[in-house]
Order: C-alpha cells, then structure tokens, then sequence
C-alpha cells in the first residue's frame, strides 16, 4: 500500500477497508508514514468523515496497536465517565470516588486542559504532591486496595491516540466525529471496562455547540461501545453556561470536596448524582433509576465518597489535610468583583469565552508545554435568567497578575448579555440518553 493512495482515496470520498485501516495506524505509530501526509489525511477525513465500519475499524486499530490495562483479575465490576469537556466540568473529582464507594472499580485515565476547556489532571495537581504518572502495576495496585486511581496516560497505553490526537491538534481537525469518538473509545476500551458513561456536551461553551452535532456524536460513541460488548449510555448535558459555581484547578478541587460534603452548587451535584445513579445501572448493581438515585444520595449524606476521595489523594502522594482545610490548597494574591454594567436579566454567558479569558489569565494552555497557574479561577454568582442590579457582582476573579487581569476584565464582561425582559427559555441540564 502507498499512503498517496490512500489519501487520494479518500479525498474522493471512498471507503476504507479494514486493513487499510489497520495499515495507516500501525505505520504511522512505527514512523512510517511522515507527518505531512498523516495530516492531509487527517483533513480529508475531517471534510469527507467516515462510514460506521469505518470508524470501527479505526477504533480497533487504535486499540490493537497499543497496551491495555488488564485488570480480568479484579472481581469487581469495573466502571468509567467521559466527558467531551466543558467550562467547570470538575464532574470527574466527585464522581470517581463516590462511584467508588460501591464497591466498583474506576480505572479512569484522564486529561490536560487545552483551549477553552480544563483538564482532570490539571486539577488534581493543584493538590501538593499528587501524582499523576502511575505505572500499570501501580495503578492495579491502587484499584485493588481502594478502588479507585485518577492517572494520565502511561507510555506504552493509548500511543496511536496520543500520536494522532497532537497532530489533529495542530491541524484543526479535532471537530470530527469519526475521529473523535475513536479517540475516546479507544482509551476507554484499553482500561478494560465493564460500563461507560458519556457526558457529550451542547451549547456554546462545548465543542459540539450544535444539538445534531453533539447527537450524532452520542449515537456513534454508543454504537461503537457496544460493537465492543460494552454496557454503554451517553447523555447530551447542557454546556451554554459553567457548571457548577468555582472554575480553575484549585477552586474546582475545593468544590468537589464541597460536593462531596453534600455543600456543592446544586447543578453540579445534581449532575454528579444523576450520572452515578446511571453507572449503577448500567452496572446492573440497581436495575431501578429511582433506588439507584437514593443510594447515591445517601452514599453521599453519609460522607462514604468523601472518604474515598481522600484514600485517592493519599495513595497518589498528595496533601489529605485539605480535605478538612481548603487554606492548604494553593490561593491567588488578589480577589476581584467584576460587576454588571446595568441592570436586568441575564439571558446569555458566553461560555466558550470565559473558558478562553480564564486560560489566558493562567488557568489553561494553548499548548501543552505551557505551565498552568492552579491558583487562578472565577467564583460566578449569576447564571442564566437570573436578574442582577448594576454594579452588582457577576462574579469574583482569584488572580496573581494584575495586567493580566486587566485584559480578562475588558473581555469578560462582554460574555454576559443583559437584557431588561425576563427569557422565557430555559435549558435543562440533560437533553437526551442515548442508549
């Protein structure tokens, strides 16, 4: 086979078969195939995209060309959430441990924050000494003695992924579907699951803005886990505002230990609740959604995924003492109240830039080298169809640079539209369960 062919192929929209499939993902991973033409193929799929079978396909070969972490010796049912990301989405940091607290294993392989949106790892290592680089037999290790480890990829695990994502990265090819849900699945796959959940998010601050978009997206993730035989669900959540109230990494650790102190904002939590109740059903554990619910609940009143969460902060070398006090999180010097310019109702955020402003402040990257400042974020105090007085405070900015914070000032306070008649639209949390 010659790449050129190939390229050409589907360029003219054809269809791959399974070996040039598998052909294209073993060479590029062994450094066959140079770069150049892995990203003109990479666009042609992006423009042209790709039948079911194919993406399959393409999943398979991920898979196969990489390391999986077998954990067949763990009799415990075995569980994981993925999200397409978002603004404050630190659903993750709750969830894991509290999912945990039943008895199920959580293998989840997690995350840096790049763009507009944060990154689980980058949260998790605003706490003093977590580790984020576990080898496999670590990783076992820990899942054995308490069930639950937060990880980044190891070196031999997801390397077909990590070697198309950077490129699609650098190529505006990320928005494609085919090539996004083999990404996904295929880490996801390698971690040896019994069920997944997927948090594919819609409105302005996600990746899939579009409703349709983020559908198919849904649909196409949830046929390819169950082509794997694996119990799979995936709900469309709503993402044309922040969740929850803290965004910025030590911010949203200090939210989910409050969620986990059954003190978090009620979206959130109603969030957190809502997709481990989902597990457990997809895990048979409770077939019945409104007992699934109340056990969650009360795993939660009774503090079982609070515990949870500091076994992991333990095992993974970090500081358990900020579980009783936040001060031993890492704080911003300075404290600010950007405030309405009139007064009225808020009838749109503009999500996807207070994600872009809080990056360039310090929260994020715009690429992977760069260093992330965990002290920085935003508390915001109004959502959506909230009314709000002039000069009342939409929200307190925690910073370090004070030039830097000149900038977000100017550009964050265009992301609130205000108007004075009250919306009458409203935007559920979830939209839709695919299944």
């Amino acid at each position: 086979m010659r790449m050129y062919d190939l390229i050409l192929k589907k360029r003219n929209k054809k269809e791959f078969t399974k070996e040039e499939i598998y052909y294209i993902v073993n060479s590029y991973v062994k450094n066959r195939i140079p770069s150049y033409q892995m990203a003109a193929l990479l666009m042609c799929i992006y423009f042209q995209g790709m039948s079911k079978k194919e993406t399959i396909y393409l999943t398979e070969a991920m898979l196969k060309s990489e390391d999986v972490l077998d954990l067949k010796d763990i009799d415990k049912p075995k569980a994981d959430k993925h999200s397409t990301g978002g603004v404050g989405d630190g659903v993750s940091l709750s969830l894991a441990p509290l999912l945990a607290s039943f008895e199920v294993v959580v293998p989840m392989m997690s995350g840096r924050s790049l763009g507009h949106t944060g990154g689980t790892l980058d949260k998790l290592e605003s706490i003093e000494g977590f580790n984020v680089y576990l080898t496999k037999s670590k990783i076992k290790k820990q899942l054995k003695k308490i069930g639950v480890a937060i990880f980044a990829t190891t070196k031999d695990m997801v390397v077909a992924d990590k070697k198309i994502y950077a490129l699609r990265d650098l190529t505006a090819t990320v928005e494609s579907i085919p090539l996004i849900s083999a990404s996904i699945m295929s880490k996801k796959l390698a971690e040896s699951l019994d069920a997944l959940l997927l948090d594919v998010k819609t409105g302005n601050g996600a990746f899939m803005e579009k409703f349709s978009s983020a559908l198919e997206l849904a649909k196409t993730l949830v046929e390819i886990g169950k082509h794997f035989n694996l119990n799979v669900s995936a709900l469309i959540t709503d993402m044309n505002q922040p969740l929850g109230e803290y965004i910025g990494n030590s911010l949203e650790v200090y939210q989910a230990i409050k969620i986990l102190k059954n003190e978090g904002p009620k979206d959130i939590t109603e969030l957190v609740i809502l997709q481990t109740s989902k597990i457990l059903q997809l895990l048979k554990i409770e077939k019945d959604p409104n007992i699934a619910t109340q056990k969650v609940i009360k795993h939660l009143s009774a503090g079982y995924g609070l515990e949870k969460f500091k076994q992991l902060i333990e095992a993974q070398n970090g500081n358990p003492k900020i579980i009783d006090n936040p001060k031993f999180l890492p704080q911003a010097k300075y404290k600010t109240a950007i405030l309405a310019e009139k007064a009225g109702y808020i009838t749109k955020i503009n999500t996807k830039l207070i994600g872009l402003s809080l990056a360039k402040l310090g929260t994020g990257r715009e690429k992977l080298t760069d260093k992330i400042d965990h002290t920085v974020g935003i508390k915001i105090l109004k959502k959506l169809n909230q009314f709000v007085e002039k000069q009342e405070p939409l929200m307190y900015v925690y910073y370090n640079n004070k030039n830097k914070f000149e900038e977000f000032k100017k550009s964050i306070i265009s992301a609130f539209l205000i108007s004075e008649n009250k919306p009458d639209k409203i935007y559920p949390l979830v939209y839709k369960e695919i299944k």
